[in-house]
């Protein structure tokens, strides 16, 4: 695929050297991969400043596989940020040995998580997020496979840890990443897996309840002020060459 007339992998080439911020997410992540689980890695690129002054926008998104990575453009990231995305979030609150990358505009990015949060969005976005794993769970069918009980097990256990992590996140203001008892959320799914879906939904409604009961420790809106102002001063040192973002960048990954 051409963007931007350039190809796929010179547009990748050129991301390697852009790098903000990029580590292992998911699975790997909360401690529940699996000696067949993929590794999965989340990065921050920032598109020179320049790119923005021509008709075209610079590509916002990129997806790679073997090995599995996401990058995000800057402005993007910090907008699925800002609107409780569970996904994106997560890469700002890795525990320190899973990071890859980190360049001083990568830390910077960290020491801004909190300003991305606001409680209703968090709320919505991992609950919505769980509810959206307990439809695939209800979409299994009389199949019980042993694909579709492997699926349907993991379903069950991201359901859980959304619950978790974001009621936690809603009460503290503090994203766990790496869970407690993984083994926990093995046994739930395993459970749901063997056909107990009813226990999946008994913990979604303890989980709205328990939300309903919480007192945030989050504020109302995000800092998005803040947000803008970061992204404006980011872009303006990139242009004028006062911040680095080569320092300890890893290549990435072309293939």
């Amino acid at each position: 695929k051409h963007l931007l007339g350039l190809t796929r992998g010179s547009i990748l080439d050129r991301v390697s050297n852009t790098l903000l911020l990029s580590g292992i997410v998911g699975s790997t992540a909360y401690g529940l991969a699996g000696p067949d689980s993929d590794v999965d890695r989340l990065g921050v690129f920032a598109a020179p400043t320049e790119e923005f002054l021509g008709l075209r926008r610079p590509t916002e998104s990129i997806v790679s596989h073997h090995p599995d990575r996401t990058l995000h453009e800057v402005a993007k990231w910090l907008r699925l940020a800002i609107g409780g995305n569970p996904t994106v979030t997560e890469l700002v609150w890795l525990p320190e040995e899973l990071y890859e990358t980190v360049t001083d505009l990568g830390r910077e990015l960290i020491e801004l998580r909190s300003a991305l949060l606001s409680a209703q969005r968090v709320r919505d976005s991992y609950f919505g997020y769980a509810t959206q794993q307990f439809t695939r769970l209800e979409r299994r069918g009389d199949s019980f496979s042993s694909e579709t009980r492997n699926r349907t097990s993991k379903h069950a256990r991201h359901l859980a840890r959304l619950l978790d992590q974001g009621l936690g996140l809603y009460r503290t203001g503090t994203l766990t990443v790496r869970l407690e008892d993984p083994e926990s959320y093995h046994e739930f799914g395993r459970r749901v897996a063997d056909g107990d879906l009813d226990l999946a939904q008994q913990r979604i409604a303890a989980a709205s309840h328990a939300f309903d009961e919480a007192r945030p420790a989050l504020p109302e809106h995000p800092d998005e002020e803040r947000a803008d102002a970061w992204l404006t001063s980011a872009r303006l040192r990139l242009l004028h060459g006062t911040a680095s973002i080569t320092a300890g960048a890893e290549a990435v990954a072309t293939d």
